[in-house]
């Protein structure tokens, strides 16, 4: 498989979500060690760009700086229709699936809170989405990147199946 171009995080209007952070305790001889583990999202609206990130840390700020910067390193650009997805689509992660479809004009987002912060950081305004078997938030977003991996525009098609735009 050909590798896919990186896109460059810094050069973009990238705004980040805080998806959930979880207290991690480590029960060591002296006592119990803290830390934090935050799961964020990246993304630009404008230019249908997402990714997502993990950060650990002793403090939450610093566990979430962490994962804004995991996050610029794993973008993915998302194919959209004007406000929509072209197509339905299924993406899994381990036992979570995610089923996203597309949504006419004035829909919004239906959606929960992990796979709707995913589609406002790409810039899709209007998505049913379900998300079906686990509900750990990083399987979730998994299952969703990998939805959003699936989709196909038009002329992608085309080319794929060696027709023009206008035979399909």
């Amino acid at each position: 498989m050909a590798m896919k171009p990186r896109i460059d995080g810094n050069r973009m209007n990238l705004k980040d979500e805080v998806v959930s952070i979880n207290r991690v305790t480590k029960v060591v001889k002296g006592g119990k060690n803290m830390s934090f583990a935050a799961l964020v999202i990246v993304g630009d609206p404008a230019e249908g760009v997402v990714g997502y990130g993990s950060g650990k840390a002793k403090e939450v700020p610093q566990a979430i700086r962490k994962g804004i910067e995991s996050a610029k390193k794993n973008l993915i650009r998302v194919h959209l229709t004007e406000t929509s997805i072209p197509h339905q689509v299924l993406g899994g992660f381990g036992a979570g699936s995610v089923l996203l479809k597309p949504a006419p004009e004035g829909t919004g987002i239906i959606a929960g809170k992990t796979v709707r912060a995913v589609m406002t950081a790409a810039g899709i305004q209007n998505v049913l989405t379900k998300s079906l078997g686990s509900a750990n938030p990083h399987n979730v977003i998994k299952a969703t990147f990998d939805a959003l991996s699936q989709l196909r525009d038009k002329a992608e098609v085309a080319a794929l199946r060696g027709k023009s735009v206008d035979e399909l």
